[in-house]
């Protein structure tokens, strides 16, 4: 038996839910659905979906849990060998889901609707070390436990079909219309095609809790990005993750099909570009000197950590095949390990002064799980300030051609990086880095075993 209503806090707006609302809400019959969800190693909601009754009556003292399986499973939910936590051999258990109450919200665009997002332990109370949210957490701890926060905002990407989703499986997802039919980026027009759309998805974000920025095109046909104002670096994952799954699900309501998939086809990849900052916990900044106008030293520290664990932790930041798409040259997703001040072209561009001074990584694609990856940007910006390491040189002009180390260019080159990584094994623990080279090592698996409509046109008559 669990006491889940133990250690509630405050929502983080008056947008979202407590406790006694939802009661409130449920009692008048404006809420008789409660989603209890918790992000799976893919980024993807995972959970169950509770008659409201039954939250409050039941499960808020009784807990619900959900099978181990669903942190050992690859994209299809195959159960697949080599994970520590769950096999046929340890009988497939469970693990519990937690409620963390300041994520609990309405989700408007779904009828009478709640949720509630979860960290996981195991029977014994445990957390599950390997749950991308706690991956995050830990990191946060340490940041903390040094006299730090992290505040972070992620800007993804996503192309629009005009397809449903049920017509684009039948399609093979190839030969679909895009909303737009040319370069919309930036374009009034282009936007205003889709806005009944774009709109929906801004208002039921905005009513579920989360802080809008605004809507704008982008390069690939159809591509688009809908932007949403920082936070603290686990509010915005949660809240990452939250719009992710409901874009989806407003674009289906609209007979229409969008991707965060990194790469499409040939054009513009998606991507995810994150960013981060650090502040004292007293909310002082850490980033940046005001007497002198410029960055402080452990900011330099901070970036040349980050820069430092950029090839061992791209697994964290493109953890799929299709991830490595992207990267191309002159594509404006960054190949060099390199940082400049307001500079597209490199791994880290440095944008803002003051309050606003912080690091957009640009390695990521609109396929990355957001706890993953702040969790690799903060551990290995600790590193750097833990190990003092020396600033980097900025790079000037174009990042592609100045001779840098690049990112890994291939999710084994990635793999191998990671696995034999010792700042990966002791930021991260070696149950977490197993873990995570193990649903690498599945997703090859899954890849070299296939048989690709490229391969079939380039050799069926001709080879």
């Amino acid at each position: 038996m669990n006491d889940l209503t133990a250690g509630t806090d405050q929502p983080v707006n008056d947008r979202m839910l407590t406790l006694d609302r939802l009661r409130h809400l449920v009692a008048d019959g404006s809420v008789d659905t409660v989603v209890m969800a918790f992000t799976d190693m893919q980024g993807r909601l995972q959970g169950k979906r509770l008659h409201a009754a039954y939250f409050l009556d039941v499960a808020l003292e009784a807990g619900t849990e959900g099978c181990n399986y669903l942190l050992a499973v690859d994209v299809e939910m195959n159960t697949v060998e080599g994970y520590a936590i769950s096999s046929w051999e340890r009988g497939y258990g469970d693990m519990e889901f937690v409620p963390v109450w300041h994520t609990l919200r309405l989700l408007p665009h779904l009828p009478a609707t709640a949720m509630v997002q979860c960290d996981l332990v195991w029977p014994d109370h445990t957390p599950v070390v390997e749950s991308p949210r706690t991956v995050l957490q830990t990191q946060l701890d340490r940041a903390r436990d040094l006299g730090f926060t992290a505040h972070a905002g992620t800007e993804l990407e996503f192309i629009l079909f005009d397809e449903t989703y049920e017509a684009a499986h039948d399609r093979g997802y190839t030969g679909l219309r895009p909303a737009n039919q040319y370069n919309v980026d930036y374009s009034i027009l282009g936007t205003t095609r889709v806005e009944p759309l774009l709109r929906d998805i801004r208002n039921h974000m905005y009513a579920a809790g989360l802080d809008v920025e605004g809507a704008k095109g982008e390069c690939n046909f159809g591509q688009h990005e809908i932007g949403f104002l920082y936070n603290e670096a686990m509010v915005s994952a949660d809240n990452h993750v939250v719009y992710k799954n409901a874009a989806k699900e407003i674009a289906a309501q609209h007979g229409k099909a969008l991707t965060f998939m990194a790469k499409y086809d040939e054009r513009e990849g998606n991507s995810c570009h994150i960013h981060l900052s650090l502040r004292g916990t007293d909310g002082s900044l850490v980033f940046w000197d005001a007497d002198r106008g410029a960055r402080t030293r452990l900011y330099d520290q901070f970036i040349a950590g980050v820069l430092a664990t950029m090839e061992d932790f791209t697994l964290l930041y493109a953890p799929n095949v299709n991830s490595y798409k992207r990267f191309a040259d002159a594509s404006f997703a960054p190949t060099a390990i390199a940082w400049g001040e307001d500079n597209r072209t490199c791994a880290l561009r440095l944008v803002g002064s003051g309050a606003s001074a912080r690091l957009e990584n640009r390695v990521p694609g609109g396929d990355v799980n957001p706890y993953l990856a702040l969790a690799a940007m903060v551990a290995g910006g600790l590193h750097g300030i833990e190990q003092e390491l020396e600033p980097v040189p900025e790079t000037t002009g174009n990042a592609y051609s100045s001779g840098q180390r690049t990112v890994p260019r291939t999710l084994r080159a990635a793999r191998e990086a990671f696995a034999r990584s010792e700042v990966a094994r002791s930021s991260f623990g070696d149950a977490v880095v197993d873990h995570y080279t193990n649903m690498a090592d599945v997703e090859l698996r899954a890849f070299e075993a296939t048989v690709t409509d490229w391969e079939r046109r380039r050799g069926f008559e001709r080879l």
